[in-house]
């Protein structure tokens, strides 16, 4: 039996709300397949539902007209309320719906708010949306009985379908933005009685009748589906991308920046004897893309080249949609925080081992020592062998098969030389290895690793996860040190280039290390404020994937700008971290950016793991990752920059890292070192 708390909240859900929850498809956490524009149609429809319902505007034929503008408190509903209240000639219900269609974005973004926040909902990295576990109550005929809340919207609308009773003018209006949407075919199986049954319905909505017939309206009208008004989208003349002042140091988000405050956050760059490149850079493009991406760009046109390299198809970077989402859950657990805090370990174990081979005086190479340090970790808890080894030859492949079929700067033949013919080789060897060792035997015993999670959902479903797509999945996973150990290298630059913030850190290391190795619930932001603030800061200044590319599957408007069907754009989603408006003076580094009340890394401007439905799945793993390498780092050496004078300079290309200039000179040892 449900709880008057939670019959309260049955019966304060809104319109708008209840669309939402009819809405949802769980098997790819956004909404059923609802075109952008008629989604926006539907929505602003159920707004206007809902104030005609708290009898604030009503409807007749002929116009949509004010009854109270007295404010509803609903920051979903007022907005629009007061439009309406502030507009002097009376317009119908088709004009509203047309005029108004721009706000649906930012209702759908308040709604989804509010839900998880009713724990209605939960939000997941990368923007996707499931029922919450809890919100399970249900009120159907003959009393309360138990079950999800969204069964409870749908089994009250499905029953007045299949009902004779007329039904009361909410649901007949929900019921109407739902068809108008074509989703019940989703939900059930229609017939020509279910069809006439919905269209009688649809007629019953005597308050709401116009409103819904507006909302189809616009949906079938082609010439309301992209603005007419639409801005011209401005090319970057060469000679301001090649003379940047950027340009030398290699620092692609601040080149970006720079472009993006003089053009505009939508334009373009044509290379000589090429298609114009498209590029979106600033806060409100992250915004768009992060919440508005899923339902017009996808990732696969472009990496189908690069996934064929390994003689895979349909890999987590690939995908989109349902299997996109349904490979990341699978998948959510092996890159979590709260499996890496369990092995800790193993981790602090190898970074003293790694640690014992330093000797003062010597000098270590920053981006090579740096990814050596993080692979010896990641090997064995990621894919249960040691690949030190070979590590070197898998990383240059794939940079070489990045550069070639990714960036497109190589020809493809240069994919084809006998070293790299030689290092595709070493691709099966890896995987060779890890089959080896992954037997039920062999593995008893043993905490689970992403091989093991990757090894079981393709003998579960050898069709989702395919074994071709085991030389793709298993070699990249390992790659995953480059990226880490370059974010790494930075960290280390940073640190130990500030020897005020240097002192700091090892302050919080010694007092986490001195008494014996620290549990994940150790490295608590109390405990590591200054570090965990710190590598904020340094991804922000120091992003290791810069952009990402995406191609437009649905003609779409950014900013004013179309991008027809077709167009390949370049999301530059870290320009934004050198953009005043969301990082005053953008080139200081500044661990107080977050703390209270500032928290600049909480806005559409900070993006170094990535927008949307890609964001990286192993952002939290990295996080604690990082922190525990410096810190143990810090605890046990003074590092100095060689050469002293060194400015740092980057290596873009195919991502981010210092040059190979950069080196780490061991100083002096702190404390001995117990392997």
């Amino acid at each position: 039996m449900i709880t008057a708390t939670q019959e309260t909240t049955l019966h304060t859900l809104t319109l708008p709300e209840e669309l939402i929850l009819m809405l949802l498809n769980e098997e790819n956490g956004y909404f059923h397949q609802v075109p952008g524009w008629d989604l926006n149609c539907a929505i602003v429809g159920a707004v206007l539902g809902e104030l005609s319902l708290l009898s604030r505007i009503d409807t007749d034929l002929e116009s949509l007209f004010l009854v109270d503008p007295t404010e509803t408190g609903d920051p979903t509903l007022d907005p629009i309320l007061k439009e309406i209240a502030e507009e002097p000639n009376k317009r119908d219900t088709l004009y509203w719906i047309e005029r108004l269609a721009p706000h649906a974005e930012s209702i759908i973004d308040l709604t989804l708010d509010r839900l998880v926040e009713m724990k209605i909902l939960e939000q997941h990295a990368g923007e996707f949306w499931t029922l919450a576990r809890n919100a399970r109550m249900g009120k159907f005929a003959g009393g309360f009985s138990e079950g999800t809340l969204v069964e409870f919207v749908k089994t009250r609308i499905t029953k007045e379908i299949f009902d004779d009773e007329i039904p009361d003018p909410r649901d007949a209006m929900l019921i109407s933005l739902v068809d108008a949407c074509d989703v019940f075919r989703f939900m059930f199986q229609l017939n020509e009685e279910t069809e006439r049954r919905i269209q009688f319905i649809r007629q019953t909505a005597l308050l709401g009748r116009t409103i819904a017939a507006a909302v189809a309206e616009n949906i079938a009208s082609p010439l309301l589906r992209r603005s007419a008004l639409t801005k011209k989208i401005p090319n970057v003349s060469l000679r301001k991308l090649l003379f940047n002042k950027h340009v030398r140091s290699g620092n692609i988000p601040a080149i970006f920046a720079d472009l993006a405050k003089e053009y505009g956050p939508v334009f373009a760059i044509k290379p000589p004897l090429a298609k114009p490149m498209i590029f979106l850079a600033g806060p409100e493009t992250n915004h768009w893309v992060h919440r508005r991406g899923r339902m017009y760009l996808r990732a696969k046109d472009y990496f189908a080249d690069f996934e064929k390299v390994y003689g895979a198809n349909g890999v987590l970077p690939s995908l989109d949609g349902a299997d996109h989402f349904r490979l990341r859950k699978s998948l959510a657990a092996a890159y979590s925080r709260g499996r890496l805090s369990g092995q800790l370990d193993e981790v602090y174990g190898s970074v003293r081992e790694f640690l014992a081979s330093w000797k003062v005086g010597e000098k270590h190479q920053a981006t090579y020592m740096c990814r050596r340090m993080i692979n010896a970790q990641l090997s064995p808890l990621f894919i249960g062998v040691d690949s030190q080894d070979i590590i070197d030859d898998l990383v240059k492949y794939k940079e070489r098969a990045l550069m070639v079929h990714i960036m497109k700067i190589l020809p493809k033949f240069m994919l084809k030389t006998p070293s790299m013919r030689r290092r595709a080789k070493i691709v099966d060897t890896l995987l060779h290895r890890i089959q080896n060792v992954h037997t039920p035997a062999q593995r008893a015993g043993k905490p689970r690793s992403l091989a093991d999670d990757l090894l079981s959902l393709h003998a579960s479903d050898p069709q989702f996860v395919p074994e071709s797509n085991l030389r793709f999945a298993l070699s990249a996973a390992l790659i995953a040190s480059v990226y880490l150990g370059d974010a790494f290298s930075f960290a280390l630059y940073a640190m130990v280039s500030q020897p005020e913030l240097y002192e700091k850190i090892q302050q919080e290391a010694d007092a986490l290390f001195d008494k014996g190795d620290p549990e994940g619930r150790d490295f608590n932001l109390e405990a590591i404020d200054v570090t965990h603030r710190f590598l904020i800061e340094c991804l922000r200044m120091y992003p290791i994937v810069p952009m990402s590319i995406r191609n437009v599957m649905n003609t779409c408007v950014v900013e004013g700008y179309e991008l027809p069907v077709g167009t390949r754009v370049f999301i530059a989603q870290t320009a934004s971290h050198f953009l005043e408006e969301s990082f005053p003076e953008p080139f200081k580094f500044d661990i107080d950016r977050y703390k209270e009340p500032r928290n600049e890394h909480h806005g559409p401007g900070y993006a170094p793991y990535g927008l949307g439905t890609h964001t990286c799945l192993g952002s939290r793993w990295m996080d604690l990752q990082l922190t525990v390498n410096l810190l143990m780092v810090a605890h046990y050496f003074n590092l100095k920059i060689s050469p002293s004078n060194y400015k740092l300079k980057f290596n873009a290309l195919p991502s981010m890292k210092p040059s190979k200039k950069l080196n780490f000179l061991v100083a002096e040892q702190r404390r001995e070192i117990n392997v």
